[in-house]
This record gives structure tokens, C-alpha cells and sequence, in this order.
């Protein structure tokens, strides 16, 4: 009997990979937010990096998702103009990149980026600028998925829904709904996510992170979510997990961030071992690098050193990435050839075999 091959963090760094669950505004860099902070004459909790990350609290355990949202309050003072947006899209491309991201999805909500008086339109393409220029710089392909908040109105998330329809083909993929989840159920946002799919756009929804398998059955019967972001409390309804996996609705998976919302008790007891051994559409994701202080080779690490993901395994994750994305059928198709072909070599150079 031979032992499988353990990987190192920098092994699966090497290794091709997807993010579909990132929000830009809690994926800037520490030094960037205090730059911006001090050009802009912002006041922030700590003027250094090692105590602004202290007072937003980092990579720590928030114990609820109203808590770890927190943080958001420090990024947003400072993401409210054009070079700010700009800079904070290419840098995160240009991050992912490094570990060789190859596609991503960015998510944020334009509304939140407007106390400056800046237009929505110019806050949505500000972004889309800035993800272009990173991918000419650092070969990562990246969209939009626009966000309306379910804790603010149904009627700002009908705004962002007509958004992502005018840039429907220009760089926007897909709408969400995010925010805090318990006692905001998505089908109070009915009408946005109807003229989303009138329009024939793509729909993921945050749902069974803080609220339980409910929130998950009417994202996908009500509002029509072809992804579910987090899922973590899916396992409570073994019916609706089947129809999940039987329907192939992609999970979008973020280990370290559901540890520090207190979705999950810890890395070792995430569910998603248990929806990809029974044949659950599994991707793993960052949600948010600086709030997480997290990268997908991390996570994906996680996994193969909490939950036992031998390469194999991994390889399926890194390939229900590119699968699940919200891409036209012959794009995906051209990213899971290359990745699957590269994962095979990896393995050969590496272990001696293609798996």
C-alpha cells in the first residue's frame, strides 16, 4: 500500500485555479487602505498596518457574520472614488495572479461606493477598467457579479439588478445578493432577481451561512440562484442536499471565512467533505483575502491537510472552478482543457502518474 503524496503550500500555488466568490472590498491591500486613508484625510482605527489589521481584526474569528461584516467599514471609507476603485480592482487581480488565479469573479455592490456623489455607471466600469489592465499586465481573465444588499431594500437591489442588465456582455456575469443573512430572506428581492432572469442572466445567492437550509431552498425555488455562496448549513436537509447535487448546482465554498463568521466550528468540521463525497458540484474560494487573510491555494491546502483531499480530489475542485463559472459554454470548455491538461502534467512531474 502507498502513501498518497502530501503537497505543499507552495506546490499548490503552482498549480492553475479559479476564484468565483471574492469581494473586492474585503480584498485590498493593508498598506493600500492606509495610503488612501491618508491621501484622502480619512481617519481610520490605527495608522499602521499591524494595528489597522488588529482593529479590523484579521483572519480572527468574528463569531457571526454581523461582526465579521464589521471590517467592511474600514475599506468602504476609503473606496469611494475612481482611483481608489481602480486601484483596489488591479491590485486584487494582480494578487490572485501571483498564485496563479486564472479566472475570477469579482463581486461588490456599486451602491456602496457612491458617498462621493460618484455615478454608478462610472463606479461599475471604474472596476471593469481596472480588471482589464491587470489582465494585460498579469494574464488573469476576471468579471463582475454586482451585489444588492439584502439588509438595505428590495428597491436598491432592483438599482443594481437593472445595473448588471446594462452591462450584461460588458464584463458583468452575474448578480448576487449578499449582506446580513438571518431575518433578510431573498425573496423579499423577487423583482430583481425576476428582471435579472428575464434578461437571461446568471444568478448566485449568499444563502445557508447564517440562516439555515430555508434561506438555500428559496435562493434556488424562488429567486432561481444557478450557485449557492456558502451553503454551509445545506447538510441540515438531506432532501434538498440531494436535489443539489442531483441538479448540479455549483457550491461556492470558503472554508476560513465560514470558521470566522461561526458558520462552521472549525476547518475540520466544514461540510464540504461530506457534499463532495456524496457528489455535491464543490469550489473553493476566498470570499475575502484581507478580511480572511486567505488566498484560494491556501484554502485549497486546507483542504488537503484538514479534510484529506489527496490530489485527485483537489484536482476535481480546481476543475469545478472553471466549470461552475459564469461563462459561455466554449470558454469554460477552453479553461477546464488547459487546466486539466496542466494539473495532469503536474501530477506526472511530481508523482509519476497523471492522477
Amino acid at each position: 500500500m502507498t502513501t498518497a503524496p502530501t503537497l505543499t503550500l507552495a506546490q499548490i500555488q503552482q498549480l492553475p485555479k479559479a476564484d468565483l466568490h471574492v469581494h473586492l472590498d474585503g480584498s485590498m491591500r493593508l498598506g493600500t487602505i492606509l495610503e488612501l486613508a491618508r491621501e484622502r484625510g480619512v481617519t481610520l482605527p490605527a495608522d499602521t498596518p499591524e494595528g489597522l489589521g488588529a482593529a479590523m481584526n484579521l483572519g480572527q474569528n468574528a463569531g457571526s457574520l454581523v461582526a465579521y461584516l464589521k471590517a467592511f467599514d474600514v475599506t468602504l471609507q476609503v473606496l469611494q472614488d475612481e482611483e481608489a476603485l481602480y486601484r483596489a480592482a488591479f491590485e486584487l487581480a494582480a494578487d490572485a495572479a501571483a498564485e496563479n488565479v486564472r479566472y475570477m469573479e469579482v463581486r461588490y455592490s456599486p451602491m456602496l461606493h457612491t458617498r462621493r456623489k460618484l455615478g454608478l455607471t462610472r463606479v461599475v466600469e471604474t472596476v471593469l477598467r481596472g480588471l482589464h489592465d491587470a489582465q494585460q499586465a498579469h494574464n488573469i481573465e476576471s468579471n463582475l457579479i454586482l451585489c444588492g444588499i439584502r439588509n438595505i431594500s428590495p428597491e436598491s437591489s432592483l438599482r443594481m439588478a437593472e445595473l448588471v442588465v446594462a452591462y450584461k456582455n460588458r464584463g458583468v456575469v452575474g448578480f448576487d445578493l449578499a449582506g446580513a443573512e438571518y431575518d433578510y430572506p431573498p425573496k423579499d428581492h423577487h423583482e430583481a432577481f425576476n428582471l435579472v432572469r428575464q434578461n437571461n442572466i446568471n444568478v448566485t445567492i449568499h444563502a445557508g451561512e447564517a440562516y439555515g437550509p430555508a434561506s438555500i431552498a428559496q435562493a434556488l425555488h424562488v429567486c432561481g440562484a444557478h450557485r449557492i455562496g456558502h451553503g454551509c448549513r445545506l447538510r441540515e436537509d438531506g432532501d434538498l442536499l440531494r436535489y443539489v447535487v442531483d441538479h448540479r448546482i455549483p457550491l461556492e465554498c470558503c472554508p476560513s471565512s465560514n470558521v470566522q463568521t461561526g458558520a462552521v466550528s472549525s476547518i475540520a468540521e466544514h461540510p464540504l467533505r461530506l457534499y463532495f463525497d456524496l457528489g455535491a458540484r464543490i469550489t473553493v474560494n476566498t470570499d475575502n483575502r484581507l478580511i480572511t487573510n486567505t488566498t484560494v491555494s491556501r484554502e485549497l491546502h486546507l483542504l488537503h491537510t484538514e479534510l484529506d483531499f489527496d490530489f485527485a480530489a483537489l484536482r476535481q475542485v480546481i476543475l469545478n472552478g472553471f466549470k461552475s463559472a459564469f461563462l459561455p459554454y466554449h470558454e469554460k470548455r477552453r479553461f477546464m482543457r488547459a487546466t486539466a491538461t496542466e494539473l495532469d502534467e503536474f501530477a506526472a512531474a511530481n508523482f509519476g502518474s497523471a492522477s
